[in-house]
């Protein structure tokens, strides 16, 4: 049974290895971040099979509702999800 998986944040790092791995293990993935240049290159050609690309911000609602209204006419279902998206680096600041 195929199972249909999002990554957010797969337009490159962590993201976007995870969704070749599962694209590896039979999935199709809806790979979805902001940079829509790496996301179309990381698709490629030909391969809508295994997986798409949408350009979106996990941190804008329109985009989610549009991303899972995408997700829900093509898959029906989500099986995985694996949310990757996120900031760091020096505006991240740890309670003492």
């Amino acid at each position: 049974m195929k199972r249909f998986a999002v990554v957010t944040g797969a337009n490159s790092g962590i993201g976007l290895a995870t969704a070749k791995r599962f694209a590896a293990e039979g999935a199709r993935v809806f790979m979805t971040g902001r940079r829509e240049k790496e996301l179309n290159a990381a698709v490629g050609p030909g391969r809508a099979q295994v997986a798409r690309a949408f350009r979106g911000d996990v941190a804008n609602l329109a985009d989610l509702d549009r991303l899972f209204a995408v997700v829900k006419d093509e898959a029906g279902a989500i099986d995985i999800l694996f949310a990757n998206a996120g900031r760091g680096g020096s505006s991240l600041h740890w309670a003492r």
